[in-house]
């Protein structure tokens, strides 16, 4: 686990309402190596998700720099980012952000058609996905015809389908209840040890328990980074 895929620099981020100024993130720091299973963790406005949406460069910071596998992105263009990031990124939503009239395949699929992968190529890559998520017999059921569960596994597959340096995780299991929660944090568990890094934020100690290592964040800024102390919620 010596390889860096994901670093951020002396990040801030301030927002300008009118003539309020609001400090979201507060000089961050911090390096995500590959394999690693971090939990981001921190009380309703302490800068989590600001904090996620920067590392997977949906959002740009104030000041500071960051850098996907290597390349510093905080100065290109949007396009030149957009092609980094769809690279570099996985990502899981907690409200899922499937297309509702694409089925399970299609939705899979859809980040290797916009990256232009051969079409025999994703089609042995969705298979091997379904399989890996246990949704092979789902595979042309609409996204309303799927349970919550199986639409964050559709999810997940979607996030790995172009086979990225890290999954970036915000809430995932906030629209499951807690059997669901479970089979989706042992999901990434699972995903963990097969070598994919993750960075998971959730509010859910009982969750974040999962993660081997913790980033606690407070008022926007890191209070805790290290090996994860296991709490309850």
């Amino acid at each position: 686990m010596d390889s860096l895929v994901l670093e951020l620099k002396n990040i801030w981020k301030i927002y300008k309402m009118d003539s309020v100024e609001v400090t979201a993130v507060r000089d961050i720091s911090l390096k995500i190596f590959k394999g690693e299973f971090i939990a981001v963790v921190g009380a309703s406005g302490s800068g989590k998700s600001t904090v996620l949406s920067i590392m997977g460069a949906l959002d740009a910071p104030t000041s500071g720099e960051v850098f996907l596998d290597g390349t510093e992105i905080t100065g290109l263009s949007e396009s030149k980012i957009a092609r980094i990031r769809g690279k570099t990124i996985g990502f899981v939503f907690q409200t899922f952000n499937l297309h509702p009239i694409l089925n399970v395949f299609e939705n899979i699929a859809l980040p290797m058609r916009i990256h232009e992968f051969p079409e025999s190529e994703i089609n042995s890559r969705v298979k091997e996905l379904l399989k890996l998520v246990g949704l092979e017999p789902r595979e042309k059921h609409l996204p309303a015809q799927l349970s919550g569960g199986e639409r964050q596994r559709v999810a997940v597959a979607r996030a790995l389908s172009t086979e990225p340096s890290v999954i970036l995780a915000d809430e995932p299991t906030g629209n499951l209840d807690t059997k669901t929660s479970i089979e989706i944090i042992n999901l990434f568990a699972e995903l963990n040890k097969k070598g994919k890094t993750i960075v998971l934020v959730t509010h859910e100690m009982s969750l974040a328990n999962y993660a081997k290592r913790r980033i606690t964040l407070r008022d926007g800024a890191i209070i805790y980074d290290g090996k994860n102390k296991k709490e309850g919620n």
